[in-house]
């Protein structure tokens, strides 16, 4: 029986990746040996307590202040002989982290094919994000087999030479795991967050991590928070502290004392979920989260200057706002106030998926590895 290799290392991917796990485990014709590289370590854990996900191998890359090289090198390093133990048929890597790249490399090096999920993304800025664009575009070229999430990311791979048998359109395993989390309604463990489902103020959640937002463009961010929170007193604004010590010494400290301001640690996905759905508005750079919250119906304003994600924008749910002090007071302001506006961004138009990516995830590697057939593409 084929032994497929699923690698991954920070939150998001196990988010994602954990719906794929899931599906090998249910398939007849597939076995797994899962690893994970520890990129992220306290989140990384969380999510697989959440879905069930033990993992076979933990290469615990994770140093203190770590570097995109130390993760890289130390990713190499202990990846490879593992994969001569092991001696997969196939690596799985999802996304555009460090992690994904530096195990796709590992594979190429030792000829086990890549299977790619969440191919094709694009911002066609090698800068924007960093360096989660040079990554995807990295891992294109060492994949044997792409799982598109949308008919776009298929379009961006066929305009780079890949060859059409070699891509699949499975629509974004994240939506599986988002609707599996949002249906367990997991209770906030925060005393902060405890009352807020009977809180009848509107709920402003806020997410900032990007590093090309470190510097002057989060210090805009930070500034536009502090406004907001002092012109909307009836308004609840949450922020989950990204752990990086690089942002919360410019985030958090104009924001001390705000009485309407909640700052938690990163909450555990389901909770996270739950507070998305309980939301009125999404401020983000995420890239998860563009493709989370408008399957709730949430209205998501992005603070970047382009996405690899049009999808949500195209459809109207998602917009585009940057890290503009002033822009991004105005534009929270406009979805707090102009009921019209909110509900034409919070139609809930889903591009990224319908909860049944995993499954074809499974069946076109089942199909590359000559055990199976995939399935027709998903079409939004």
């Amino acid at each position: 029986m084929p032994l497929v290799m699923p690698v991954f290392g920070t939150r998001p991917e196990a988010i994602k990746m954990a719906p794929v796990i899931a599906a090998v485990a249910r398939s007849p014709q597939l076995q797994a040996h899962v690893t994970v590289t520890g990129q992220h370590r306290e989140m990384l854990d969380q999510v697989n307590d959440l879905f069930g996900v033990t993992p076979d191998d933990d290469l615990d890359v994770l140093i203190e202040r770590q570097t995109l090289v130390d993760v890289t090198t130390r990713t190499l390093d202990r990846l490879t002989p593992l994969l001569r133990r092991v001696r997969p048929d196939a690596v799985l890597v999802q996304g555009d982290t460090t992690t994904s790249t530096a195990a796709a490399l590992a594979a190429f090096y030792e000829k086990v094919p890549v299977v790619h999920i969440e191919a094709g993304l694009r911002t066609d800025d090698v800068y924007s994000p960093f360096p989660e664009e040079m990554n995807r575009r990295l891992t294109t070229r060492l994949a044997s087999l792409h799982l598109a999430p949308t008919p776009w990311a298929r379009n961006n791979l066929l305009a780079e030479g890949v060859s059409p048998d070699a891509v699949c359109v499975t629509g974004n395993t994240v939506i599986d795991a988002l609707l599996w989390a949002v249906d367990r309604r997991t209770p906030f463990s925060d005393p902060q967050l405890k009352d807020l489902d009977d809180d009848p103020r509107p709920l402003v959640l806020v997410t900032s991590h990007r590093r090309e937002s470190w510097g002057r463009p989060m210090v805009g961010v930070a500034r536009a928070l502090h406004r907001l929170a002092e012109a909307e007193r009836d308004v609840v604004f949450v922020l989950p502290a990204h752990r990086n010590p690089v942002v919360r010494e410019v985030l958090l400290p104009p924001l001390r004392d705000l009485p309407n301001v909640v700052v938690t640690e990163p909450l555990p996905y389901g909770e996270f979920a739950h507070l998305m759905a309980r939301a009125h508005v999404v401020l983000t750079d995420s890239g998860g989260v563009q493709e989370e919250a408008p399957s709730l119906g949430v209205p998501v304003l992005v603070m970047r200057e382009n996405t690899e994600r049009p999808e949500a924008v195209d459809a109207g749910t998602v917009r585009l706002v940057g890290t503009d002090e002033q822009t991004v007071v105005s534009e929270v302001t406009r979805l707090l106030h102009d009921a019209d506006a909110h509900a034409a961004m919070a139609a809930a138009v889903n591009p990224y998926g319908d909860g049944r990516a995993a499954g074809r995830c499974v069946a076109a590697v089942e199909e590359m590895l000559g055990v199976g057939h995939r399935l027709p593409d998903f079409e939004p």
